[in-house]
C-alpha cells in the first residue's frame, strides 16, 4: 500500500515536473530571437535634435547650461534648427527629434530650454515671449567649448529659432519625434490643436513625447498618433511583462513611442527580434537608447555601435548621426 502511494506521487511529481518544462520550454522558443532569424532589416537613426554641438552626458544634470559645456565643434550646426535637421536628414537619419515651447501668443517655438538665458542673448522664459521676438534672437549667442574664452557660435544663430511650421514645410513627407518640454497638460493641448490642423496621412510620420498631462492631453485629442510618457511606458512595459511570454501585446501598448534603455531591454519577453516585431504589429515604435537611459545617452560611435543586439531593426536613439550613418552604411 505504501509502495503504491509513493509511486503514484513520483508519477505525479514526473508528471508536474514535464508540464512546467514543456511551458518553460515553450516560452522560450515562442521568444528566442535567435530562431526568429535576422531579415536582414538595417535598423533605423533617430537625430537627437538634428545634427546638434555634444557634450560630455556623464558630467551633466538637470541644471547644467550643455551650451557651456559643449566639445570643440566638428560641424557648424545648432540644435533645434532647420539647417541641423537637413544636415541630419543628409547624413542619414531617418528620424528627427527636435524639442517645443510655447510662446506667449501660444506659437509652438521649437527651441530646448524654458529659459533664454542659456543660449541666447536675452533672458527671461520662453513662455512670456511672442514667437517674432523670440525670432530676432541669437540663439547661438552663449555656446563655448573653452569655458567663455571663445564663443564660436556667437553671431550664427541670429534669426535660427524656427516654429513648428516652419519645419513641417520643410520637410513635409520626413518623420519627426516631438519632444513637448513643459509638463503643463495645456502645452499638449496646444501641440494637439496645431497637429489636427495636419493631414491625416503626414500625422503618421510624426510621434511625441513628453511629460505625463501634456502627452494626456494630446492623446486624448488624436488617438492614433503615436505618443509616449513615463506613465504610458510603464503602463505598457508591466502588462506586457505579464504576459508577454506568450507573445500577447496589451492595447496598453498600441499606437506608442517606446525609448528602451539598453542595460534593460534584455529582460523584455521576445528581445529585440520578436519584441520589435511584435510593438510594429500594434503600431508602436521602438527606440533604443543607450546605457539606462540617463541623460539623452546615445549610440554615437564605432564602439557604441558594435553593443547593438544582433537582427535589431528597431530605432536607435543618436547624438552624432553624422558618424553612426556611416557604421550602418558599412555593416
Amino acid at each position: 500500500m505504501h509502495a503504491q502511494k509513493r509511486s503514484r506521487r513520483r508519477r505525479i511529481l514526473l508528471i508536474s515536473l514535464a508540464c512546467v518544462l514543456a511551458l518553460v520550454a515553450a516560452a522560450y522558443v515562442n521568444n528566442s530571437s535567435w530562431l526568429a532569424g535576422d531579415d536582414g532589416r538595417a535598423p533605423l537613426l533617430l537625430a537627437h535634435r538634428g545634427l546638434a554641438q555634444t557634450f560630455d552626458v556623464g558630467s551633466v544634470d538637470g541644471d547644467t547650461c550643455t551650451a557651456e559645456v559643449i566639445y570643440p565643434p566638428e560641424h557648424p550646426y545648432l540644435e533645434n534648427t532647420i539647417e541641423s535637421m537637413r544636415a541630419a536628414f543628409d547624413a542619414g537619419a531617418d528620424i528627427v527629434e527636435f524639442d517645443i515651447q510655447v510662446t506667449q501668443d501660444d506659437r509652438i517655438a521649437v527651441f530646448h530650454d524654458h529659459e533664454l538665458g542659456c543660449r541666447t542673448n536675452s533672458t527671461g522664459k520662453v513662455r512670456d515671449h511672442t514667437l517674432a521676438d523670440l525670432q530676432k534672437l541669437d540663439i547661438g549667442y552663449h555656446y563655448t567649448a573653452d569655458g567663455g574664452a571663445t564663443f564660436p557660435f556667437r553671431g550664427k544663430g541670429v534669426g535660427k529659432m524656427p516654429a513648428i511650421e516652419d519645419v513641417l514645410t520643410a520637410f513635409p513627407d520626413r518623420e519627426f519625434l516631438i519632444d513637448v518640454k513643459s509638463g503643463e497638460p495645456t502645452e499638449g493641448e496646444v501641440l494637439a490643436a496645431y497637429l489636427a490642423t495636419v493631414p491625416a496621412e503626414r500625422l503618421t510620420k510624426i510621434s511625441v513625447y513628453g511629460g505625463d498631462e501634456p502627452i494626456a492631453a494630446l492623446a486624448a485629442r488624436l488617438p492614433r498618433v503615436r505618443v509616449m510618457s513615463k506613465a504610458i511606458m510603464k503602463d505598457c512595459l508591466l502588462k506586457y511583462i505579464a504576459v508577454g511570454a506568450t507573445g500577447y501585446v496589451p492595447d496598453a501598448c498600441a499606437h506608442r513611442q517606446l525609448h528602451i534603455p539598453e542595460a534593460y531591454a534584455p529582460y523584455l519577453w521576445g528581445w529585440p527580434v520578436k519584441f520589435v516585431d511584435r510593438m510594429a504589429a500594434k503600431d508602436t515604435r521602438v527606440v533604443l537608447v543607450a546605457g539606462d537611459g540617463g541623460f539623452s545617452e546615445g549610440f554615437d560611435s564605432a564602439d557604441d555601435w558594435k553593443r547593438l543586439p544582433a537582427g535589431y531593426s528597431g530605432v536607435i536613439w543618436t547624438n552624432r548621426v553624422d558618424r553612426v550613418a556611416t557604421l550602418r552604411r558599412a555593416s
